[in-house]
């Protein structure tokens, strides 16, 4: 039976066409043009999804269970919570993930957001803003340091191997220790987090969102870590108690904060966390397509999961 493709990827025209062999009779439909504007040229509405059999891409999660013969959705991103969430997949469908889509991305924008808080950069640039020409004083090297990197797949293994370059000690933490990954110098399991975090010189969220870490990083927690330690989060905002996190680094407590992703999104514009100096701040933009790397490996993904699924066969990082 012809089934009914939507196709919400940013492809260029040779994928597209890639694309149109792989789905062979059946119809498929792509949303966006290939300029390097990627303008979209089908708007994503009720319309459009209510008969489709499978969605490629990123749409709005209130979105998708207007499909109601929807059998597959592939997301464009890594984190699918929003799709798992209930009363949003129909029943019986499938999602799958781009996991491995976005190590390079995640992992270069926390680096370089590590880094700059160890140079005092933010700081830097608030005085040039200013026309202040001033010395900030000692700055922090990753040469020696424990860098404790919480999720070590694909984009743990990447920003590990990054802090190995600059002759960091990378300690990882994952759900199965036994698992090895590229960059980690030793793998513990959550079970010894607690006493990791009190010991590190920068902790590394790089985690989805898990129910039972949700504020994992409360007051009392962040307190635990070292003066002078760095706090990153670009995984899932939910992790960390961002109020908590303001009151921290408002007391002098840590050297300072890098987050990508907050609990709120965006965040309020009165959170405390806008003025502390000490926090660097990015709205969610470390993974994202902002990188045709990225992109690239997403349209190879969903190209091979299309083969796949109608050919009958298992999906690549299918999560239901």
């Amino acid at each position: 039976m012809k089934q009914k493709i939507v196709c919400m990827l940013r492809l260029t025209e040779a994928e597209k066409n890639l694309f149109r062999e792989a789905a062979g009779e059946n119809e498929i439909i792509f949303t966006k043009d290939s300029t390097p504007e990627y303008k979209s040229v089908i708007p994503v509405d009720e319309e459009l999804v209510k008969d489709a059999d499978v969605l490629m891409g990123w749409l709005p999660s209130d979105l998708v269970p207007k499909a109601v013969h929807l059998k597959w959705l592939q997301a464009q991103s890594s984190g699918v919570d929003n799709f798992t969430a209930p009363g949003v997949l129909p029943a019986g469908a499938m999602l799958t993930s781009a996991t491995g889509a976005y190590g390079l991305s995640v992992a270069e924008h926390t680096f370089g957001m590590m880094l700059a808080i160890m140079k005092n950069l933010p700081g830097y640039r608030d005085q040039q803003n200013d026309h202040n020409w001033s010395d900030l004083g000692p700055v922090l090297s990753p040469k020696g340091l424990d860098i404790l990197i919480l999720g070590t797949g694909d984009l743990g293994s990447k920003f590990a191997c990054y802090c190995k370059a600059f002759d960091a000690h990378t300690i990882g933490v994952r759900q199965d220790p036994s698992k090895p990954a590229a960059g980690i110098d030793e793998m513990h399991g959550m079970e010894d987090l607690d006493e990791l975090v009190a010991q590190a010189d920068v902790v590394c969220s790089l985690l989805p969102h898990i129910e039972s870490m949700v504020r994992y990083f409360d007051y009392d927690r962040l307190m635990s870590m070292k003066k002078n330690a760095i706090f990153i989060n670009a995984g899932r905002g939910s992790i960390c108690d961002n109020a908590a996190l303001a009151r921290v680094l408002a007391e002098g407590h840590l050297w300072g904060a890098g987050l990508d992703t907050t609990e709120k999104e965006p965040m309020p514009a009165d959170h405390p966390l806008w003025a502390e100096p000490k926090a660097f701040i990015t709205p969610h933009v470390a993974g994202g397509d902002h990188l045709e790397d990225t992109l690239r490996k997403i349209a190879v993904i969903g190209l091979e999961n299309l083969k796949h699924y109608l050919a009958g066969e298992p999906l690549r990082n299918r999560k239901v």
